[in-house]
């Protein structure tokens, strides 16, 4: 009888034991997971923080691009678009050895700054103000044409456009009678304006537009 009452307390002392290294375990596990969890947390924060950053960037973007087109829009009756002008962000060619982001790569894989467009020379391209997000925005303008000088459609990529009208001076021999329509056409140059955005945590964005003035 004394021997099972020893037993019996033998063994509830040994399950008493088991229980405290068994409830570490737990505790430990539950503290892995609780750090797990928050950092998980504090990530998706940062990648959703920089997502909206570089969308900022991005609809910053426009606004280099909208202020290409008016510079073009602007500039076009003066008929000096034949020329390079570096110091509006102006060139007459298409510049295709240029590296317009810095991420161009030999077929090696190496990349070289020497054909990179400097995006901090302000006499090479156009910088406006930095918005209210803070980003920095600044664009420039190549023709689609393979030399300077007067516009060629052979050498440049051109838009031809056609306009229909009345001969609003004519008059008809009977009432409510029209002229003929007399058609006109002209050829217009293609453009591609190229705007770049720094913003915030390093943010760079490029937005590029190909418009024909």
């Amino acid at each position: 009888m004394k021997h099972s009452k020893r037993a019996g307390a033998v063994r509830q002392a040994w399950q008493q034991g088991v229980i405290l290294p068994i409830t570490l375990i737990v505790l430990v596990a539950m503290t892995l997971a609780g750090i797990a969890l928050l950092r998980s947390v504090d990530t998706s924060a940062v990648i959703a923080g920089n997502l909206a950053f570089k969308q900022s960037a991005t609809a910053s973007g426009d606004a280099g691009v909208e202020a290409g087109i008016a510079w073009l829009i602007q500039t076009a009756p003066s008929g000096s678009l034949d020329q390079d002008m570096p110091g509006s962000g102006y060139y007459a060619t298409r510049q295709d050895a240029l590296d317009l982001t810095g991420n161009k790569r030999d077929s090696e894989g190496a990349g070289t700054a020497d054909d990179d467009l400097n995006w901090d020379n302000a006499a090479a391209v156009v910088k406006l103000g930095a918005d209210a997000a803070g980003n920095q925005v600044a664009y420039v303008i190549h023709r689609m044409c393979d030399n300077a000088g007067p516009l060629d459609a052979r050498t440049c990529s051109t838009q031809q456009t056609f306009s229909k009208g009345y001969d609003e001076g004519a008059q008809g021999a009977m009432e409510g009678y029209r002229p003929p329509k007399f058609d006109s056409s002209a050829t217009r140059a293609f453009y591609r304006i190229t705007a770049r955005v720094s913003g915030p945590r390093n943010t760079t964005s490029y937005v590029q537009a190909v418009v024909s003035i």
